[in-house]
This record gives structure tokens, C-alpha cells and sequence, in this order.
């Protein structure tokens, strides 16, 4: 609200400077300050998020899927973010109503699973909203797999040194702290 203030003064400013003086390259250093100024203040650093590997070499991490804490790990050989039948239970998603039709390949094998689409993922200061999802029958999956699905709207991720560094888009200024780290 105070930044919006701030704008909404600033441009107040700048007419009365137009208004006022009628000076063009007074009025353009002008409105080049307060266009600076905005850019500076109206964009955050990109969220980051950081995931230590686990000692079973997994990048294991909590995620929130429509504000319900569930562990994951991530798998970039999953085309879509996968969840167990427990999960899709526990955060309330309508698993009675599911189709199993997708024909899906798990370390456990071949198996079906149901396409849904989960409204809200967040994954520290990464939130995507909308994300395509598999669910699988009960008891087919351990963990649930966060893929590519999820990964692909990131604007990069990468693996250095037993780290995953995930990295979103700059968003509009919030009070979010900048980083943050998921843990298992």
C-alpha cells in the first residue's frame, strides 16, 4: 500500500512538473528518475530454493500441494509431478472420483494412473499454481515424485555439488524473504 502511495505521488510529482515548468529535459530527467526508482523497488531478486541431497543420493524436500505439507523427492525422468493414493488422500483431493487410464512405468513397474490437476504447489518460495498431476492406485508408489511438470515453469534448475538449486521468476514485490531452503 505505501508503495503504491509512493507511485501514485511520484506521477503526482511529475505532472506538477510538466504543469509547473514546462521544461522537456527537466520533464524527462524526471520521469527517468521515477521509472529508475520503480524498477528498483518493484521487482524482487527471483525466489531461489536450495535442496541439499539426501544420504541415499535422493534430492528429497517437503513440498505444500494445495497447503498440505508432503514429502517428495525429485525425479526429472517423471514427465509429470506423481503422487501416492495416500497423498492425494491426506491433502483431499477427490480420489474417489479418479480415472486410472494413463499407462505409467515406476521402479516398481508398470502400472495406471489418474490425470488431475493440483491448484496450488509450492516448494519453498516457489509456488505454481495449476499443475498437471498423476496420481497412482494405492500402494503402487513409496514417495511422491516431483517432475517435470513442476520443474519445466521454473526458470532454470540445476545440480551442483549434492545441491539442487531451483530458480523461479521474479515476481512483484512482496514482504516473502528472497530464499529459501526446503528440507526433508
Amino acid at each position: 500500500m505505501i508503495r503504491l502511495l509512493l507511485v501514485i505521488s511520484m506521477l503526482a510529482a511529475t505532472a506538477g512538473a510538466v504543469v509547473a515548468y514546462g521544461d522537456p529535459d527537466q520533464i524527462a530527467r524526471a520521469g527517468n528518475s521515477v521509472t529508475k526508482m520503480l524498477r528498483q523497488h518493484s521487482l524482487e531478486p527471483p525466489p531461489a530454493v536450495q535442496i541439499a541431497r539426501g544420504k541415499a543420493g535422493e534430492f528429497a524436500l517437503h513440498a505444500k500441494i494445495n497447503g498440505v505439507k508432503a514429502p517428495m523427492v525429485i525425479d526429472t525422468g517423471a514427465t509429470s509431478v506423481v503422487l501416492t493414493w495416500e497423498t492425494a488422500k491426506a491433502i483431499g483431493l477427490p480420489i474417489e472420483m479418479l480415472e486410472y487410464n494413463v499407462d505409467v512405468e515406476t521402479a516398481g513397474g508398470h502400472t495406471k494412473a489418474a490425470r488431475l490437476t493440483l491448484d496450488r504447489l509450492a516448494v519453498g518460495g516457489l509456488v505454481e499454481k495449476s499443475v498437471p498431476a498423476l496420481v497412482v492406485p494405492r500402494g503402487q508408489m513409496k514417495t511422491n515424485l516431483l517432475g517435470m511438470s513442476f520443474l519445466d515453469r521454473l526458470e532454470s534448475w540445476g545440480v551442483r555439488a549434492d545441491k539442487v538449486m531451483l530458480h523461479g521468476y521474479p515476481e512483484v514485490a512482496t514482504n516473502s524473504k528472497r530464499s529459501r531452503s526446503a528440507t526433508n
